[in-house]
């Protein structure tokens, strides 16, 4: 049998599915040991309000450059997220706090704590003013996207603020008592953390941040969305990064999603994927989407607001071997959400988005996104926007040659480009609009450039002119 081309990525996602962070003893507090004088100041005064449990550690470097190896980062749960030839600042030293906020689950064993609502803030010695709050993609955990957005923004001296939503890993849909309360739980515990960090931000520097910016990808690209629209007044911005869309109605992960599992099983051909609204040209992503993406997502979130349809498929766990866990639900082939019961309905619509943002707000999605195909989301969620009269709240930019997951640009440096160096840009754009009113570029597609390194630069403003 012929190696599949994408296997390191899949081998390190199956990874970040299955490992979890070095032990640490549990209890009300952890101090690590004193800071040198001038490095982590008034840490003794740093508490997170409303945490069951912290642990605070004065570092000399908190970014992954010198968290690697260590109890405070986890980078098989940042597999598959960035291109490796990636540039990431290091030589931040600072205090971080993990712990974890009160919860009845325990689907999260970081640091051998088996309980959710973890989180991790990050406050650099030397602050620029602002904060940062970001929640985990997929169904990964706090640290997730450390290499993609902690490093940078603590270089520019924001501190930063992850949390793991409340659920983790491939039987989240477990967590709750009626469908959609997983994902409604996410959004809680954005906001739950946000108030919180803002408090320990102050009692680390003796006051607030002047700027709260919300900020994700994919799943977290959604919380921002979330975030922006229903809890604008605890954040100044955000930049959304390819967030996945959900309306009561459709389009949603459920109303695309199923002919992809009714093609992996012959029950349809590539035409119907792309009247579904997958990109053109994107045919060359869809094995391996096919393996790691398309059954997993459908099944999992279908358990997670309809799991009538089908009780036996996931059933109580989405399997405990990797085979058991991808593999998609042969009944999700014929899944059809616009039939589903009233009360199927419901349960998104309890956490469906409306465009109706508060802030500022930059979108950015590949145009190969083949998970979350561009046409029936951001496409999609620009548009409700506008119809709710926030367009001017809102920039809009299309990444060419962009999809998903920026580690599959390794695999494929000849027809994909990473979209991190844009999201930096747009991140450094959406700062000088909402602190210096510099209006960024109008809504357009970035063209990916002829020359230059493709991995480390995106100009937004270039790429307009």
């Amino acid at each position: 049998m012929r190696p599949f081309r994408g296997v390191p990525l899949l081998a390190a996602f199956l990874a970040a599915l299955t490992l979890t962070g070095p032990a640490s003893p549990a209890g009300a507090a952890e101090t690590e040991a004193p800071a040198p004088p001038g490095h982590c100041a008034r840490q003794d005064r740093v508490r997170v309000p409303g945490a069951e449990h912290q642990r605070l550690a004065c570092l000399p470097d908190l970014t992954t450059a010198g968290l690697a190896g260590t109890p405070y980062t986890d980078m098989a749960d940042q597999a598959g997220l960035s291109a490796r030839a990636t540039n990431n600042p290091s030589g931040v030293p600072g205090l971080q706090i993990d712990g974890y906020f009160p919860d009845d689950s325990t689907l999260n064993a970081t640091h051998g704590w088996a309980h959710d609502a973890q989180f991790v803030i990050r406050l650099p010695d030397r602050w620029n003013g602002g904060l940062v709050v970001t929640g985990a993609p997929g169904t990964r955990r706090q640290y997730a996207t450390d290499t993609l957005i902690s490093d940078q923004v603590l270089a520019q001296g924001y501190a930063y603020a992850a949390t793991d939503k409340g659920n983790t890993g491939p039987d989240f849909f477990t967590d709750g008592r009626r469908p959609g309360d997983a994902v409604a739980e996410w959004n809680r515990r954005v906001t739950e953390l946000t108030v919180a960090a803002e408090q320990a931000v102050r009692f680390r520097y003796g006051k607030g941040p002047a700027r709260t910016y919300m900020t994700g990808i994919s799943n977290g690209g959604y919380l921002t969305r979330w975030q922006l629209e229903n809890r604008p007044e605890l954040y100044d911005g955000g930049v959304d990064w390819e967030g996945v869309l959900w309306t009561a109605k459709g389009p949603n992960l459920l109303t695309s999603l199923p002919v992809t599992v009714a093609r992996t099983l012959g029950r349809a051909d590539d035409e119907a994927l792309l009247r579904a609204g997958f990109a053109p040209g994107s045919q060359f992503l869809w094995p391996y989407h096919e393996k790691v993406y398309w059954g997993l997502t459908q099944k999992l979130f279908r358990a997670e607001f309809d799991p009538a349809y089908d009780p036996a498929c996931p059933g109580a766990t989405a399997g405990s071997t990797a085979e058991q866990i991808f593999a998609p639900c042969a009944s999700d082939a014929a899944y059809d959400y616009a039939s589903r019961p009233d009360s199927v309905h419901r349960a998104v619509a309890r956490i469906a988005l409306t465009g109706r943002i508060g802030r500022p707000l930059i979108t950015l999605h590949g145009d190969l996104d083949t998970l979350l195909p561009i046409s029936t989301d951001s496409d999609v969620y620009a548009g409700m926007i506008d119809a709710r009269g926030r367009g001017g709240l809102h920039r809009y930019y299309t990444v060419a040659d962009g999809t998903h997951a920026d580690g599959l640009y390794d695999t494929f440096p000849d027809r994909l480009r990473p979209i991190l160096p844009c999201y930096r840009s747009a991140f450094t754009a959406l700062t000088a609009w909402v602190e210096h009113g510099k209006q960024p570029p109008a809504d357009h597609r970035v063209a990916r450039p002829a020359t230059g390194d493709v991995v480390n630069t995106c100009d937004l403003a270039a790429s307009h002119r």
